[in-house]
């Protein structure tokens, strides 16, 4: 297992089994860049550490299960499924925050991490936005399928 690998896997570990923002923060970069469906791109550890903490209290009791993991050279890749339920303040683009809807979600994911000197210097998260705002009941009629 590589470098890329090991700090992948501590992320994972940081934003669900044992939550720490303070652990998350420190796996990034000083100049990181992080581009995620709902925040878009986001610029610098402190940013991209604020992004998982309204993540981590919108879900505290977040879980990650695998379903693949890679290494290519300098960068960590992982498939998998994160669920959860949302019992605390879910934070908007907008940066209004909407009361927790207290749903369960249940999200298919793939991330990229490349690691650089031991911390994360690039990410990228994809996961189906329609289908995180569906299952926490916050679509207008119209969308839903």
């Amino acid at each position: 297992m590589g470098q890329a690998r090991e700090v992948m896997d501590q992320l994972t570990e940081a934003l669900t089994t044992h939550q720490d923002p303070k652990t998350i923060g420190n796996l990034f970069a000083e100049d990181a860049v992080a581009h995620t469906p709902d925040g878009g791109e986001i610029r610098g550890r402190e940013n991209i550490a604020e992004y998982w903490r309204q993540m981590t209290d919108a879900v505290p009791e977040g879980r990650y299960e695998p379903l693949s993991a890679f290494e290519v050279g300098d960068t960590a890749i992982d498939e998998g499924i994160y669920s959860g339920r949302n019992t605390g303040p879910l934070a908007l683009p907008d940066g209004t925050t909407l009361p927790a809807t207290h749903k369960d979600i249940t999200l298919h994911g793939v991330d990229f991490a490349k690691v650089e000197n031991g911390q994360i210097t690039s990410y990228r998260l994809y996961f189906d936005q329609m289908e995180f705002l569906g299952q926490l009941g916050l679509l207008p009629e119209e969308l839903k399928q």
